[in-house]
């Protein structure tokens, strides 16, 4: 029944998602298909789109650190300019090594950390290494000199809630030296049972502590503190079907015990259609968002730009990657913006980083920002699989891939399964299909009334078995994760892998 359950709601978003000509704006499901269905799109931009289609600010040139980085997410610098990035859906915590050669790309990589529940927040602090997983927060020593892990990994926090629709986690250790860790909503609109979803929570170092540091934040994702007045921002996205152009997606100035309005108001306090009535009291106590960004526009990681020799624009300016709109009849975000405090208080938006979107064409869905000790900004991107460095001066790191990118996959995926093995498994994963009523998404001929099916395809030249069975473990919104154990994950990528190659 369960497994019934989560393929009806699967086919509910998805057929919203195809009816999005016939049915009001507010149904519209316009992500990039290739990220939706196949969870990554198709690799790192060509070298001559560098600095033509996607463009940086007047002044600064765009370059390809690194590709091959499938899921890359969030970033973080080590003492001795390494990045480290996040996959979450790989189960990795990557390091690309610093650019010594000055050619601008990363000059090596190498996985720190493996196996892991959806690595996603990362943090070093006082020699550790900090990683935000799906239920949990681990550390391990960290050797910066060495490019090494120190000791065992452990978890020093646990029992987070998790999975439903926003299942990444995010970890910062603020000025005070207190853990701050964001914990999404497990829904669009919906009042929680666990207190800690759709808030912020503060522990302190060892894990100890738990705190509900603010609430009412529906998916807080990026967290980094103002230089000079030590204040929290945080990116939050707004809720979904209530057309192109509401709510706005927020930047929040976040305070001890403070209430941001999900889910009874959106935007500046204005009530939610669902859940706004009977809750005008805690309405009128919500704190508005200190910026909104346009609807829809999923902004995510945030970095304030510290270097005290950055262009004089951009000093104690804010970066913020906007992953891009998924239910707006037409694409929008899909940027990195500059945000600039006015001695008048208001904080203007300018574009930094564009071009991963032209005309609904989508090559790139930035994730998050960070500074570089070389005066570099760098920009994950988790569509391409590739990190950019923005930088003054000419467009280095522009070439095309050297030793250490993604291979292809296999032609046959499943060539290693015996034939035997192989049948079973397809079998079984046929009957998960039908229990998740897969097909009145994805078949013409069975779509249920007035959906236009996402018929799938070309599985094979894009996942292998592994990268197919994470994905169904964490798709790419608006799908949601189908309540299968990994078992069944696996045997149902067989049975997509066999039919749709």
């Amino acid at each position: 029944m369960r497994r019934l359950a989560t393929g009806l709601v699967l086919a509910a978003v998805t057929a919203i998602g195809a009816c999005r000509w016939l049915l009001p704006e507010r149904f519209a499901v316009n992500a990039p298909l290739a990220h939706l269905v196949f969870g990554r799109g198709g690799g790192a931009p060509p070298a001559e789109s560098l600095g033509t289609r996607i463009r940086a600010r007047e002044g600064l040139s765009v370059g390809l650190f690194a590709e091959g980085v499938p899921n890359a997410r969030l970033l973080r610098f080590t003492a001795t300019g390494d990045l480290l990035v996040s996959q979450p859906r790989e189960g990795v915590v990557l390091l690309l090594e610093r650019d010594a050669d000055g050619d601008g790309r990363a000059d090596g990589r190498r996985v720190l950390l493996e196996g892991l529940d959806r690595p996603h927040g990362l943090e070093i602090h006082d020699g550790w290494l900090l990683v935000a997983e799906g239920s949990a927060v681990g550390r391990v020593g960290f050797d910066a000199d060495a490019r090494a892990v120190v000791g065992d990994y452990a978890p020093i926090v646990t029992g987070l809630p998790e999975g439903g629709n926003h299942w990444t986690r995010s970890v910062r250790i603020g000025p005070d030296g207190w853990m701050y860790v964001s914990v999404g909503s497990s829904c669009n609109v919906c009042e929680e049972r666990d207190p800690r979803r759709a808030a912020i929570l503060r522990y302190r170092l060892d894990g100890s502590g738990e705190e509900i540091f603010a609430t009412g934040l529906r998916n807080a994702v990026g967290l980094d503190w103002r230089p000079g007045t030590g204040d929290l921002y945080a990116t939050d996205n707004g809720r979904d079907l209530l057309g192109d152009d509401f709510p706005p997606c927020e930047l929040d100035r976040v305070v001890a015990d403070g209430f941001y309005g999900w889910p009874y108001a959106n935007g500046t306090n204005v009530p939610d259609p669902d859940l706004g009535r009977g809750n005008e009291e805690r309405i009128r106590t919500a704190i508005p968002p200190a910026h909104a960004f346009r609807a829809h526009n999923a902004p995510l990681g945030i970095a304030f730009v510290r270097r005290p020799d950055a262009p004089a624009d951009l000093a104690g300016a804010a970066l913020v990657a906007l992953h891009g709109s998924w239910n707006r009849t037409s694409k929008d975000g899909y940027k990195v913006v500059s945000l600039h405090w006015l001695p008048d208080g208001r904080i203007e938006e300018r574009d930094f980083l564009v071009g991963f979107e032209q005309d609904g064409d989508v090559i790139g869905r930035p994730v998050d920002v960070a500074e570089g000790p070389d005066g570099a900004f760098y920009v994950s991107d988790d569509y391409a699989g590739a990190i950019y460095r923005v930088a003054a001066g000419g467009g280095a790191a522009a070439d095309r891939p050297r030793a250490g990118g993604a291979g292809g996959p296999p032609a046959d995926p499943l060539a290693a399964l015996p034939a035997a093995e192989r049948a079973r498994r397809v079998e079984r994963g046929q009957d998960l299909y039908e229990a998740l009523a897969c097909a009145a998404c994805h078949e013409t001929g069975r779509a249920a009334p007035g959906v236009v099916a996402r018929p799938l395809g070309g599985l094979a030249r894009r996942h292998t078995l592994a990268e197919l069975g994470r994905f169904l473990a964490a798709p790419t919104p608006p799908m949601p994760a189908v309540a299968l154990d990994e078992s069944d994950r696996s045997d149902l990528a067989v049975f997509l892998l066999e039919r749709h190659p």
